[in-house]
C-alpha cells in the first residue's frame, strides 16, 4: 500500500466548545531532525462540514506519496485502486473534529535549490449540528493564521456567509501592514466543489478566476463589513485565486460502501483534480509559510502554534489587534530560539560531548564571541511589536545564554583528567603524609600527637575506599559529594598552598645563578 504515516489530531475539541492543543502529537512532526530546523510548506484545507475536505486531502496524499507522478503523469492510481489517507466517509456524522496534521512530513526541493518540508492539514468541518458559530470561526482563523496555503473548500458557490470568515484576516491583515510591509498571509484559494453552473463559468482554474472576479466587485448594495473584505482581501494574501471543480458524480454521493475508486468516480472531476492539485502541489508551485516577511521552520511553527491557541482559549473569538499582539510575540520568540540554538550550536563545536578538555579562560573567550553572534542574529532578524517589545525577549535571550554557558562549563570541568583525578590523589597525598609523619613521630617517640595522625590516616583510607564504591556503584553520592567537597577543601586550603611553596623553591634553585641571585 502506497499509505506512509497517519493522520494526527493536533488540535481537540473539547465539549466545552473550546480547543485545546495536543502538543506532543505537534511535536512528533515539527520535532522531527529532519524538520525542526527546515523551511516549512503548510498546505491546509479548511470549510464547510460534509463537504469531502478528506475525500481531496486523500488525492492530495497520493499525488505527494507518489511524488506526482507514476508511469507518467498518472499519479491518480488504477481505476479499482481504494483511495486511504485521512480517514474520511461519506453521510452526515462528524468526522473531523479541530485539526488535523498528517504524521509524515513529505520532502521537496524548490527549483531555488532549498529543500522544504510540506506538512498537510485538514480542518473541522464548519457549521454542522455540533458546532457554534465561534468553533467555526476559531478552527479557520487557527488554520489560516499557521498556513502557507489555505484552500478554503465551499459547496456549490462562494456566499455572503463564507466571506463573513475572512473578515478577521482582512482587519488583522491591515493592522499587520501598518506595522510591516509584508503580505501578512501567502496564498488562499476558494476551492468550490460541486459548480454546477458551467454554462456560466467553465470547470477549473480560468472559470474560477472570472467567477472571483465577479463575487468580489463591490456594489453599493452590499454589507459595510463585507466591501471591506472584498477591497483588502487581495492586499492581505500574496495570491488569492478560485478553482471550480464539478461533483464527482452519483455513485459517490450515493453508495454507502464507497471506497474512493476512480471507476466510481466521474470522469470530468478526475480531469479537474489533475489540473487541481499539481498546481497547489507541485515544487515549483510550492508557498513557504512567511510571517512577517520571515520563511518559518518547523520549530518556529510549533511557536506560532503555542502563542495562537493561548489566544482562542477564552469564549469570546479574539480581537485582530490580539491577534497581532501574540503573533508579535510567537515572533520574538522564534527569534530568541533561532539565536540560543545557534550559540548551543556554536558552543558544541568548540567544547561539545566530542571535544576535549578547554583551558577555562580559551572557554570563556569563545562564550563572548559567541554570546556576541547569538545577540546579534536576535537584534538583526525581522520582528514584530517594535525596539521596547523586543527587549525583554533579549533579556530572556541573555539568561537563557547565561544558563547554557554554565553548563558547557560545567562538562568542561568534568572533562579535566587532573580535576577528575582530584579527590584520590588529594586522599593519597593525604595517606603518604600521614605515614611519613606517623613514621617520623615513632622515631622522636611523640606517641600522642602519633595517634592523632593514625586517625588521619584510617579516615583517609576510609573516605578514599567510599569514594570508589560510590563511583563504581552509582549509590549513596550524597556520601561521593561530602567526600568530593572535603578532597576539595584540603587541596585548595593545605595542599595546593605546600605545592606551591616547594614548586617556587625548586624553580628557583634550578635557575641558572639562582643562589647568587638569592646572597644578593
Amino acid at each position: 500500500s502506497m499509505k506512509r504515516g497517519e493522520a494526527l489530531q493536533v488540535v481537540v475539541a473539547t465539549d466545552e466548545h473550546s480547543f485545546e492543543l495536543d502538543e506532543e502529537a505537534l511535536k512528533k512532526v515539527l520535532e522531527r531532525d529532519d524538520v525542526r530546523n527546515k523551511k516549512v510548506v503548510v498546505v491546509s484545507v479548511a470549510g464547510a462540514f460534509r463537504k469531502g475536505k478528506s475525500f481531496l486531502l486523500d488525492f492530495f496524499l497520493r499525488y505527494m506519496t507518489r511524488d506526482g507522478h507514476v508511469d507518467g503523469n498518472e499519479w491518480m492510481g488504477e481505476k479499482d485502486e481504494p483511495l486511504d489517507g485521512f480517514h474520511w466517509r461519506g453521510g452526515t456524522n462528524r468526522d473531523t473534529t479541530g485539526i488535523l496534521m498528517w504524521s509524515e512530513p513529505f520532502f521537496r526541493t524548490l527549483p531555488s535549490g532549498e529543500e522544504v518540508a510540506v506538512l498537510l492539514m485538514d480542518t473541522q468541518g464548519a457549521f454542522d449540528n455540533q458546532s457554534t458559530v465561534k468553533d467555526c470561526a476559531t478552527v479557520f482563523a487557527l488554520s489560516t493564521m499557521v498556513s502557507s496555503v489555505q484552500v478554503y473548500n465551499l459547496s456549490q458557490m462562494i456566499r455572503e456567509d463564507d466571506l463573513q470568515h475572512l473578515q478577521l484576516f482582512t482587519e488583522y491583515g491591515r493592522l499587520a501592514q501598518e506595522e510591516s510591509s509584508a503580505t501578512p498571509f501567502q496564498m488562499l484559494n476558494f476551492l468550490v466543489r460541486d459548480w454546477s453552473f458551467g454554462y456560466e463559468y467553465d470547470n477549473g482554474a480560468k472559470g474560477g478566476e472570472a467567477y472571483l472576479e465577479k463575487t468580489l466587485k463591490v456594489t453599493d448594495s452590499q454589507h459595510e463589513q463585507l466591501k471591506g473584505v472584498r477591497e483588502h482581501i487581495r492586499s492581505c494574501f500574496e495570491e488569492v485565486s478560485c478553482f471550480l471543480l464539478p461533483h464527482p458524480g452519483l455513485k459517490v454521493a450515493t453508495q454507502r460502501d464507497f471506497t474512493g475508486c476512480l471507476s466510481d468516480i466521474d470522469e470530468e472531476y478526475q480531469e479537474n483534480l489533475r489540473q487541481l492539485i499539481p498546481n497547489l502541489l507541485s515544487p515549483e508551485r510550492l508557498i513557504m509559510k512567511k510571517i512577517n516577511g520571515t520563511k518559518v521552520t518547523g520549530s518556529d511553527l510549533l511557536i506560532y502554534f503555542r502563542q495562537y491557541m493561548a489566544m482562542y482559549k477564552g469564549d469570546e473569538l479574539p480581537e485582530p489587534k490580539s491577534m497581532l499582539e501574540a503573533t508579535a510575540e510567537a515572533n520574538n520568540l522564534a527569534a530568541v530560539n533561532s539565536a540560543i540554538d545557534l550559540y548551543r550550536t556554536s558552543m558544541s563545536e568548540v567544547c561539545g560531548p566530542s571535544q576535549p578538555f578547554l583551558s577555562p579562560t580559551d572557554l570563556e573567550t569563545s562564550h563572548d564571541q559567541h554570546k556576541a553572534a547569538a545577540l546579534q542574529k536576535f537584534r538583526s532578524s525581522r520582528k514584530m511589536g517594535g525596539t521596547s517589545f523586543s527587549q525583554s525577549f533579549e533579556k530572556h535571550l541573555e539568561k537563557q545564554i547565561t544558563e547554557a554557558y554554565e553548563d558547557f562549563v560545567k562538562s568542561n570541568n568534568n572533562k579535566n583528567v587532573f580535576s577528575a583525578a582530584r579527590t584520590p590523589a588529594t586522599l593519597v597525598v593525604v595517606i603518604i603524609l600521614a605515614h611519613l609523619i606517623s613514621y617520623f613521630l615513632d622515631f622522636v617517640y611523640l606517641n600522642s600527637v602519633d595517634q592523632m595522625v593514625d586517625l588521619c590516616w584510617w579516615i583517609a583510607v576510609l573516605m578514599l575506599t567510599a569514594w570508589a564504591y560510590v563511583r563504581y556503584s552509582g549509590q549513596y553520592r550524597e556520601i561521593g559529594k561530602f567526600v568530593d567537597s572535603t578532597a576539595e577543601f584540603l587541596w585548595d586550603q593545605c595542599l595546593c598552598e605546600v605545592y606551591t611553596l616547594v614548586a617556587g623553591k625548586m624553580f628557583a634553585v634550578a635557575l641558572p645563578g639562582g643562589k647568587k641571585q638569592k646572597r644578593e
